[in-house]
């Protein structure tokens, strides 16, 4: 089993192990296991922190404003209408893509060697 075999982005986006491939990420909806069930990597290096919150911000914002923007070129909906669409949206958006995120993050973490740093 090589560990260069398995693409990160294909392992983050399916919520696999980073080296196998196979084996599930997450035990909860956010929560790592500590070790792949199917090659038995331990993942405690995972800590992707606060950053695929980062990134679903900047994959949310500009899909909901443009569609916020052709909705009222369109429609011009009351603006308690807006509130009502894009709230929703932007959760359920946020909700669907953090574990792909994060799961690519820790995926991307392992194929570099990322670990914690020291200041000797």
């Amino acid at each position: 089993m090589s560990d260069n075999l398995v693409s990160p982005f294909a392992a983050g986006i399916a919520c696999r192990c980073p080296r196998c491939g196979e084996g599930q990420l997450f035990s909860g909806f956010l929560k790592v296991t500590p070790r792949c069930e199917s090659c038995g990597l331990d993942l405690k290096f995972a800590d992707s922190g606060d950053g695929p919150a980062v990134f679903v911000i900047f994959a949310v914002a500009p899909i909901v404003i443009i569609l916020a923007f052709i909705v009222e070129a369109l429609f011009h909906p009351a603006p308690w209408m807006h509130l009502v669409l894009w709230i929703p949206t932007i959760i359920i958006l946020s909700l669907l893509l953090l574990r792909p995120f994060k799961a690519t993050m820790i995926a991307l973490q392992y194929q570099r060697g990322a670990g914690e740093g020291s200041s000797s």
